[in-house]
């Protein structure tokens, strides 16, 4: 059985199709490909420091080194969650004028204790408690 140009074409056309649709669902799917959350640790902020400064002013977030978004609410309370959206990895971004995380990849939504009010994110961000004593932020996870 031989197969011409146009069906043999259409046939082509058809899969590559098909390994483009499979690869869009693939790259855009809620399988949590964060990184794990830090647990059962201690982390000292000097908010003196360069690094850490600008949590000095209300509305203000860093990231830490080991995977942590750490951030100051407009009334000048502290948050801490892990950095990285679960649906893809991405790391979020606080908005102080709605006290929540926000994911700029596919826009996912976490209110200020982590957890998903807008998908595509699976799960909740892991919440730390944070202390501060002088100039030193203590987050405990």
């Amino acid at each position: 059985m031989s197969m011409d140009r146009k069906e043999f074409l259409a046939l082509i056309g058809v899969s590559a199709g098909a390994m483009v649709v499979a690869r869009c669902l693939q790259g855009c799917s809620s399988n949590g490909n964060a990184p794990g959350a830090p647990s059962n640790f201690t982390l000292n902020l000097d908010l003196t420091t360069p690094t850490y400064s600008s949590l000095q002013t209300n509305g203000n977030y860093v990231y830490t080194s080991n995977g942590l978004i750490v951030a100051r609410t407009l009334s000048g309370t502290f948050l801490a969650v892990s950095q990285y959206c679960t649906h893809q990895g991405t790391s979020v971004q606080y908005v102080s004028q709605r006290n929540d995380f926000y994911c700029p990849s596919h826009g996912s939504t976490f209110d200020a204790s982590g957890n998903v009010t807008g998908g595509p994110a699976p799960s909740a961000l892991k919440e730390y408690k944070t202390s501060l004593n002088g100039h030193v932020l203590t987050v405990t996870g």
